[in-house]
């Protein structure tokens, strides 16, 4: 009788201190709990992870000491020696691991749509997006979501934010509307990296195209040809002057769509440019621009830029 007595005491005890004791686990361990997935489902993927020793005991441990609380759905760290405790703590209640996708400002939908297709933590297929469609900036995921879920994310985030923009724009603004304002924010994101020098190019395209002039935008050339990806050599003649839907050194007036997903600030700058006279801008030969009111300033900027492009060796 004692002995009885003195084994089932034996076994409640290790039974309760199994709730709080060292976990199997060598290391640190990610497990994904999939949506809808129930503690009897969790306990086997735990076991199977060798995150605990008995799926079993897991189980029963968490209807007795759990007081009946539920688990989330998501991917979560396991750290080494973790007790059952911990264990059901995280599942409750703790947070998942992020894991970020980043899209670039400028960066072209082609490109937008290898990236997520690449990202093999995501899942399904999607078509490439609509062209000025996706905001850029960085966007959390969990392992195994599909990728129609979070590029629907990033094309959200775009109309919340071209929203936003457009009711503050200046009443002066040249785009008359949101797809215009993206249509150019695609230009001048393409046109400079410099966040300052953003609302002085938006200046110069607005102050052009009031005045009818040809916004000559080089990227606008590129985007027919290789649907915004790098064209990796020089700008033929040819395409200098091939008429088409894009090329505003062929046209007047904006492109029929972006050639690129501006980011925020380069939608700012359209939206509120900076009150200048120039027309002309060119390289300056240090990462930046130099702007110019007239054609005569304009020229003489080129052939200094010329000048460090001979000393460079590139011409």
């Amino acid at each position: 009788m004692l002995v009885g007595l003195a084994v089932a005491a034996f076994v409640a005890f290790r039974f309760i201190y199994g709730w709080t004791e060292t976990g199997p686990a060598t290391s640190d361990i990610n497990i994904v709990v999939p949506e809808g997935a129930s503690i009897a489902d969790a306990a086997v993927l735990l076991k199977r992870n060798g995150a605990v020793r008995s799926a079993d005991a897991f189980l029963t441990r968490t209807k007795l000491f759990g007081r009946g609380k539920s688990i989330k759905a998501g991917e979560f760290l396991i750290p080494k020696g973790a007790s059952n405790s911990d264990i059901f703590a995280i599942l409750q209640g703790g947070k998942t691991l992020t894991r970020l996708v980043t899209i670039p400002e400028g960066m072209p939908s082609i490109l937008v749509y290898e990236r997520l297709m690449a990202n093999e933590q995501l899942t399904g297929t999607i078509k490439v997006p609509a062209e000025g469609s996706v905001l850029p900036d960085s966007y959390a995921f969990d392992k195994g979501e599909s990728r129609a879920a979070v590029l629907k994310r990033m094309q959200d985030a775009m109309t919340r934010t071209l929203a936003k923009l457009w009711a503050d724009r200046a009443p002066d603004a040249v785009v008359k509307t949101p797809q215009e304002a993206i249509i150019l924010a695609s230009i001048v994101e393409k046109e400079t990296a410099i966040p300052k020098e953003r609302p002085t190019v938006a200046g110069v395209y607005g102050n052009r195209l009031k005045m009818g002039m040809m916004l000559q935008a080089d990227p606008t050339i590129i985007y027919p040809i290789t649907k915004g990806k790098p064209l990796g050599r020089r700008i033929n003649k040819s395409e200098i002057t091939a008429v088409n839907d894009y090329n505003t050194y062929a046209m007047t007036g904006l492109p029929k769509g972006p050639i690129a997903n501006p980011g925020k600030l380069s939608i700012l700058a359209v939206l509120q440019p900076a009150k200048t006279k120039a027309l002309y801008f060119v390289a300056d030969g240090k990462g930046g621009h130099i702007f110019a009111e007239t054609l005569e300033q304009h020229n003489q900027n080129v052939r200094k830029w010329f000048d460090i492009r001979r000393a460079r060796g590139e011409l």
